[in-house]
């Protein structure tokens, strides 16, 4: 007997037909990333029948290529941060002299052999989210899904022969890709995934964008010692999030070197004997040995048959889902990047838990998208949890309270790198509770964790201020912000200290 799913409380009454009607499965994902493989592993824990396709792996996706683990594991968040951790130790090395270490001037850096063991751990990663999925009882299947009805998909294995199987539930988890702009000479750029993945170690390097992947890849590319340009079109980079704390990102970026070209465009790309030409709209030109385009991602549906099933998608592609993840047919659902609603791996791992609580545990959950903490992982990295100081006066009913704090860390006093930290708290001034909180500097994601889940509790400033500080640490001015910076009525001008 098929199971009854709960909504709002309430037992979804299917038909007698669908009731007594056999699938080879209760649910069937495409795609098995991080929201598809967490979805698959826990319906599988209340009970269901699972099966779960996904493309052969390989490093650099395509339309036909992917791997067990997705996009954060395989080409994304995981490499991109062994990166991250590669390139922090030039600037340690250079800090490292004031400590008393006596280090050559030379120091030679091994970007293949960095590579290898990036390879080797996400090759690692992939075999083990193969037997989360396998110890969990769900049948993995590899070769391309599509949907062919509302309980029926394809699967196109590797050697070309098809497979149809019937499931209750479809779940359709298969992420997004980067893409690129449409330049001329565009092809002789490269995007996020064969930025992981380069045989050599670029000596020039332009980024053309102004999100998350673009600063973190030309702060990777600056600490391993390439000469990085870096162009955006707005007057800061991160457009999203506090305006104040873009200043500092970009002052930081700066300060490591980074050549920063605000609103610019790049127009085309050319091939010349001294490396890739590139032209602006501001009538510059620069060489470099590679261009990166971080200008964006778009949701994985295009060869997943979704417009004949008749599954309503928005103008960027994205799957159209309800509060609950579930698409405008009943029976097929979505989660992660291809929804484009908030496309980070914790937020598709929250989708992926709610819709199996929703379908097969019988505890209708919508996912909770309030104080969800993020970080970019620039050198030094920014984290934020809760609202910007713009999204709070949008929001505010009465005045906003800003807490600020810029130092210089211990850490520096003695290394002499000259690099502020900013912490930052937004609070309600007519209930103190604190609406968000910002960190520009070594350590904050590790320490914004820790905030988002004071956040998430409602805590007030007055609560922060009777907590009692670590000392010494960085992470102790966020409970010693006593002064306030400003405060702004809503629908007023916030007035930063750093213009």
């Amino acid at each position: 007997m098929a199971r009854k799913m709960l909504i709002d409380g309430e037992v979804n009454q299917t038909n007698q037909v669908e009731e007594e009607a056999h699938f080879d499965f209760d649910l069937f994902v495409i795609g098995a990333g991080s929201g598809g493989v967490r979805a698959a592993r826990f319906s599988a824990n209340y009970g269901a029948k699972v099966g779960i396709c996904e493309l052969p792996f390989h490093p650099i996706s395509s339309e036909v290529i992917g791997g067990v683990g997705g996009t954060c594991v395989i080409r994304g968040c995981v490499p991109k941060k062994i990166l991250v951790y590669g390139a922090n130790f030039g600037g340690e090395i250079e800090d490292a002299r004031n400590y008393g270490w006596e280090v050559n001037e030379k120091v030679d850096f091994n970007w293949k052999k960095l590579l290898q063991k990036k390879t080797d751990e996400i090759i690692r990663l992939n075999g083990i989210y193969k037997r989360l999925l396998s110890n969990a009882g769900v049948k993995l299947y590899e070769g391309e899904g599509k949907i062919v009805g509302p309980n029926e998909v394809e699967m196109t294995q590797l050697d070309g022969t098809k497979l149809r199987y019937s499931a209750k539930h479809i779940l359709i988890a298969t992420g997004s890709r980067a893409q690129r702009p449409a330049i001329p000479g565009q092809e002789l750029a490269i995007t996020s995934d064969e930025a992981l993945s380069l045989e050599d170690l670029p000596k020039r390097a332009v980024v053309f964008g102004g999100g998350y992947v673009a600063v973190e890849f030309a702060s990777i590319w600056r600490g391993m010692g390439a000469t990085v340009d870096l162009f955006f079109r707005k007057e800061l980079p991160l457009r999203g999030f506090d305006d104040e704390m873009r200043a500092v990102v970009a002052r930081n970026l700066e300060g490591r070197g980074i050549n920063l070209h605000p609103r610019s465009n790049l127009i085309e790309l050319t091939k010349t004997e001294e490396g890739i030409k590139i032209y602006t709209d501001h009538k510059e030109e620069l060489l470099a040995d590679v261009v990166l385009f971080a200008t964006g991602r778009a949701p994985n549906t295009k060869r997943l048959n979704l417009e004949a099933v008749g599954i309503e998608l928005d103008n960027a592609g994205a799957v159209k889902v309800d509060e609950y993840s579930r698409t405008n047919i009943p029976t097929i659902w979505a989660v992660g990047d291809v929804t484009n609603r908030m496309n980070l791996t914790p937020v598709a791992l929250m989708e992926g838990t709610c819709f199996a609580k929703t379908v097969f545990a019988g505890q209708p959950t919508k996912p909770d998208y309030n104080h969800i903490p993020c970080a970019v992982f620039s050198i030094p990295p920014l984290s934020v949890v809760g609202l910007s100081e713009e999204q709070a006066l949008e929001q505010a009913n009465g005045d906003v309270l800003v807490f600020t704090s810029t130092f210089n860390p211990m850490k520096n006093t003695i290394s002499g790198r000259q690099e502020k930290t900013v912490m930052k708290l937004v609070v309600d001034a007519e209930t103190d509770k604190v609406l968000g909180a910002s960190m520009s500097g070594p350590d904050a994601p590790e320490i914004m964790q820790g905030i988002a889940v004071a956040l998430k509790c409602g805590a007030t400033k007055q609560q922060f201020d009777s907590t009692v500080g670590i000392h010494p640490s960085a992470a102790e001015e966020f409970v010693t912000m006593r002064s306030v910076t400003r405060r702004v009525t809503a629908g007023g001008k916030p007035k930063t200290t750093n213009p």
